[in-house]
C-alpha cells in the first residue's frame, strides 16, 4: 500500500521527501514567500479592477440618471385625459383632448389582449426585472456594428418608460436611460400596476391612446370584449401605429397581425387551429367615428371661458368634469328648427344652381372631401353631397361613402321634372337625409343653401343658464358664432328699450299718441305700410310697430337716455345718439338682446347669461362654482307695463301667430331695411330665446322676409317643446285668462297728444320695419 501512496504521489509531481520533510528550510522558505507576493499582487489588481468597474459604473449612473425623474412621481402620474361636457341633466354633450385616452383598469384588458402583447413586445415580461439582458447585449452589439443606432430590444418596463419620462431618440444613451428608469419602476410596482400603466399610455394610431380608447375606435367596443384577431391587432400596433394603421396600410396591419398570431401559437398561448383560423379572418374593423357635436358653437364658447379660466393645458389634457348650463333635448331641438326654418325660407325663393363642382375644380369624384364628411351624418341631418351620376328619374350623390338617392318627388320643390337638367356629376348639392332606403341606399331630399345663416339662443329666465345655443348653419363649415360674435342692425326690437324708458318718465299702456307724419329737423319717420292710423295708444303702436310713435317717444324722452338704458339692460355696442336709433339703426349681438329681454320676465331683475355651472377636477373635486349674478335693471311696476305690451305683439300684433300656442308668452319682432335682417325675441314665463336670420354679407332676404315671416316660425318651434312641459305657467301679476294683453286689444282710440319735436340731425334715414 506505501509502495502504491508513493507512486501516486510521485504522478503528481510530488517526491517522497516532501511528505518527510514538513519544517522549514532556507531551500524552500524562498518560493513560498514568492508566491504569496504574486497572490497578493493578483488579488490587489483584482480589487483595483474591480474598484475601476465600480466607479466607472457609479460615473455612468450619475451621468445618466442626473436628469431622469424621480420615480416617486410616477405614484402621482396622471396621463392626459379627456375634459367631458354635461348638460345641465348628466348627459355628455362634447369633450376637449388632445390625446383621446379612456383611462381603465387592469380588468379592463381582456387576458387575449394582455397575452398577445406580451408573445410580441415582452416574452419574459413576468420574469424579468425591468431589462432583458440577453437582448441587451445584443442590440449593445448591432449598435455597435450599425455605428451607434439603437436596436430594438426593450421591455414592457422600458417602453413605458420611455413613454413616460423620455424622448423617442434612439440613442444608446436613451437605452441606458431607459433601463435604469426601468429597473426603478419594477422595485416600485407590481406586474399589474406596469402593465396597467402601460395599456393605458401607449400611442396606437389616429390619435387614440391607451387600448381601451384604441378599441373603441377601431371595432366599437371596449378592451376587454375583444377576440382574438381584434386583440392581435391591437398588440401589433405599438411597434408602428402609422407603419401598421389598419386605415393607412391594411395589408401591412394584417401581416404584423398575423405575426403577432404566430408569436402567441409559439408561445402556448392559442392552439395552431386557433391560429390558423384567426390568420384567415379579415382586419374586422367596425369604426366608431365622432358624432357631430349638438352644440358646436356652444362647446366653444365653453372651451374659451375654461381656458380663460383655468389655461388650456389644464382644459385639454386634466380630465376636468363640466356640468353645463344646456339643455341637450332642447338643443337638438333649437338645431333642427333653425335648419329646418332656413329650408323653408330657401323653398319660398325658388332654386338658384350656382352650384360647386368638383371636377370643375380639377378633383376626381372619388377626391372630393366636404367638411360635413369628417363628422358621421345620420337620418334628419342637413349635409353637403357630391352627385356621382344624374338621371331623369334618379340622382346618384354620396356623403363620404354612403351612397344616397335622390327621386322626383324630392326635388319636385324646384320646379324642374328631370334631374339631369337639375344636376351634373360633381355637383356639391345639399340635402336632408331621410330615414328611408331606396334599395341598399338612404333616400333623401334635395335642399338649398345659399348662404342664408340662422342663430338662435334660449336662457333660463330665473338662472341665466344658457338652454341651447346655435351660431350658424353649418358648424363643419362656418365656426364663426352668430348668436355670441355678431353685431347685427336689430330693427324694431330695439322699441322695447324706446318703450321703456318712456314707462320710467311716467308714461302707461294705455296713453294716446298720434301716428301722424312729423318732421324732425329733416328726419321724416314714415310706417313700414306707408301709411298713418291717427291717435293709438301706446299699447297697440308698439303692438303693431308703428314707427313714428317710437320716434316720438324716443325724442319725448331723449334718445341719450334710451342708450343709457339700453346699455343698463346689458348693451355693450357704442351706439350713437342720433333719433333713428329709435328704429334700430344699433348693431347689437343676439345674446345681448337675448339677455336683456329676459328682464321683463323677471319683474325687472337681470340675471347674467351663464355657460356652466360647475367644474370639478379628474377626482371630483370642486374647483370652480359660478353662482348668477343678478341686477336691477328697471322697477317692478315698469317691468309689467311692458308686459303688458309684450304680450299684446303675441296676441294681436306682428307676432300674433304665436297665440295658436295658447301660453303665456310675449315678445317682439325686428326687421331692418332692405330685408337684410329679420328677428323674432319673446319669452314665456320661464325662459327667453331670440332668433336672427340673415346673410354674413348683409345682402337682402329678399321682399317681405320680415322677422314675422323668416324668423319667428323657429321661435315657435323652438318654444313648443321649451313650455311643453309647463301648460299653467304665468307671468308675474298676470291673470289666468291673460285679460291684460286682450283689453288693450279692445281698448276704445279717443283723444290725442302732442310729441315733443326735436331735431335729429338734417339728413333722412330709411325707416325700419316690424
Amino acid at each position: 500500500m506505501g509502495a502504491t501512496s508513493n507512486s501516486s504521489y510521485e504522478k503528481r509531481g510530488l517526491g517522497r521527501s516532501h511528505l518527510l520533510d514538513r519544517g522549514p528550510s532556507k531551500r524552500s522558505g524562498k518560493p513560498r514567500f514568492r508566491g504569496w507576493k504574486i497572490t497578493g499582487r493578483v488579488v490587489f489588481a483584482a480589487l483595483l479592477l474591480l474598484a475601476i468597474i465600480t466607479g466607472s459604473l457609479s460615473g455612468l449612473m450619475l451621468i445618466y440618471s442626473v436628469d431622469l425623474p424621480q420615480i416617486h412621481d410616477l405614484e402621482r402620474y396622471r396621463p392626459s385625459t379627456t375634459t367631458d361636457l354635461y348638460d345641465r341633466k348628466g348627459r355628455v354633450i362634447g369633450s376637449f383632448a388632445l390625446e383621446r385616452r379612456v383611462m381603465v383598469g387592469y380588468d379592463g384588458f381582456a387576458p387575449i389582449l394582455r397575452e398577445a402583447v406580451i408573445s410580441i413586445e415582452d416574452k419574459s415580461f413576468e420574469r424579468h426585472w425591468g431589462v432583458n439582458v440577453l437582448r441587451i447585449a445584443g442590440a449593445l452589439i448591432h449598435d455597435l456594428r450599425g455605428h451607434g443606432r439603437a436596436q430594438g430590444a426593450s421591455t414592457l418596463t422600458m417602453q413605458l418608460a420611455r413613454n413616460l419620462f423620455l424622448s423617442d431618440e434612439r440613442t444608446m444613451t436613451r437605452k441606458i436611460q431607459e433601463a435604469f428608469l426601468a429597473i426603478q419602476i419594477e422595485r416600485a410596482f407590481t406586474k399589474e400596476q406596469i402593465f396597467t400603466l402601460y395599456g393605458n399610455q401607449i400611442y396606437l394610431g389616429s390619435g387614440m391612446y391607451g387600448f381601451e380608447a384604441a378599441s373603441e375606435f377601431y371595432f366599437s367596443k371596449h378592451a376587454n370584449d375583444l377576440n382574438l384577431t381584434e386583440a392581435a391587432l391591437l398588440a401589433g400596433l405599438p411597434k408602428g401605429p402609422v407603419a401598421y394603421s389598419p386605415l393607412l396600410n391594411p395589408e401591412k396591419c394584417l401581416k404584423r397581425r398575423n405575426l403577432v398570431l404566430s408569436e402567441m401559437e409559439g408561445d402556448g398561448v392559442i392552439t395552431h387551429q386557433q391560429a390558423e383560423q384567426a390568420r384567415q379572418a379579415p382586419l374586422g374593423l367596425h369604426l366608431s367615428e365622432p358624432d357631430q357635436s349638438v352644440a358646436p358653437w356652444f362647446q366653444e364658447e365653453v372651451r374659451r371661458e375654461l381656458e380663460k379660466r383655468f389655461g388650456a393645458e389644464e382644459v385639454h389634457e386634466a380630465g376636468l368634469r363640466v356640468q353645463t348650463t344646456l339643455d341637450l333635448d332642447l338643443q337638438v331641438t333649437a338645431n333642427r328648427a333653425v335648419l329646418d326654418g332656413l329650408a323653408a325660407y330657401e323653398r319660398r325663393h325658388g332654386w338658384k344652381g350656382h352650384l360647386e363642382n368638383a371636377l370643375a375644380a380639377g378633383m376626381t369624384l372619388g377626391q372630393y372631401r366636404h367638411p360635413d364628411w369628417a363628422m358621421t351624418s345620420h337620418a334628419g341631418d342637413y349635409v353637403h353631397a357630391m352627385v356621382t351620376r344624374a338621371m331623369p328619374l334618379e340622382i346618384l350623390a354620396r356623403v363620404g361613402d354612403e351612397q344616397i338617392v335622390l327621386l322626383p318627388a324630392d326635388w319636385q320643390w324646384t320646379g324642374q321634372r328631370l334631374g339631369d337638367a337639375l344636376v351634373k356629376p360633381g355637383d356639391v348639392i345639399y340635402v336632408h337625409l331621410s330615414d328611408a332606403m331606396e334599395g341598399t341606399m338612404r333616400r333623401a331630399t334635395l335642399e338649398q343653401d345659399s348662404g342664408a345663416q340662422g342663430a338662435l339662443m334660449a336662457i333660463d329666465n330665473t338662472s341665466g343658464d344658457v338652454l341651447a345655443m346655435v351660431g350658424g348653419r353649418d358648424f363643419a363649415v362656418s365656426q364663426f358664432n352668430r348668436a355670441t360674435q355678431a353685431e347685427r342692425q336689430v330693427g324694431s326690437s330695439f322699441k322695447p328699450y324706446v318703450y321703456t324708458a318712456a314707462m320710467e318718465d311716467g308714461a302707461k299702456p294705455t296713453d294716446i299718441i298720434v301716428d301722424a307724419p312729423v318732421n324732425f329737423g329733416g328726419y321724416a319717420p314714415h310706417n313700414y305700410e306707408n301709411d298713418f292710423k291717427g291717435a293709438m295708444t301706446l299699447q297697440n303702436a308698439f303692438a303693431e310697430s308703428r314707427n313714428v310713435p317710437s320716434v316720438k317717444l324716443a325724442a319725448r324722452v331723449g334718445i341719450k337716455k334710451v342708450i343709457d338704458l339700453a346699455h343698463k339692460f346689458g348693451v355693450t355696442s357704442d351706439i350713437p345718439a342720433y333719433l333713428p336709433i329709435a328704429l334700430g339703426a344699433a348693431s347689437i349681438t343676439l345674446e345681448e338682446q337675448v339677455d336683456s329681454y329676459s328682464v321683463f320676465p323677471n319683474d325687472g331683475i337681470r340675471v347674467t347669461p351663464r355657460l356652466m355651472r360647475k367644474v370639478e377636477n379628474y377626482d371630483g373635486i370642486t374647483l370652480w362654482r359660478e353662482r348668477p349674478e343678478i341686477d336691477e335693471v328697471i322697477r317692478e311696476d315698469t317691468a309689467r307695463e311692458m308686459m303688458t305690451l309684450l304680450e299684446a305683439v303675441t296676441a294681436h300684433g306682428t307676432g300674433a301667430a304665436v297665440a295658436q300656442l295658447h301660453h303665456a308668452l310675449g315678445g317682439k319682432t325686428g326687421t331692418t331695411s332692405d330685408f337684410t335682417d329679420a328677428w323674432f325675441l319673446g319669452f314665456s314665463p320661464s325662459v327667453t330665446c331670440g332668433v336672427w336670420v340673415g346673410y354674413d354679407n348683409e345682402q337682402s332676404l329678399g321682399e317681405k322676409e320680415t322677422g314675422a315671416k323668416a324668423a319667428l316660425p323657429i321661435w315657435m318651434e323652438w318654444m313648443k317643446a321649451a313650455i311643453a312641459d309647463k301648460p299653467d305657467e304665468q307671468f308675474p301679476g298676470d291673470e289666468p285668462d291673460n285679460e291684460t294683453a286682450q283689453a288693450g286689444a279692445k281698448t276704445p282710440v279717443t283723444g290725442a297728444a302732442t310729441a315733443t319735436k326735436a331735431s335729429a340731425g338734417s339728413s333722412a334715414l330709411p325707416a325700419r320695419h316690424p
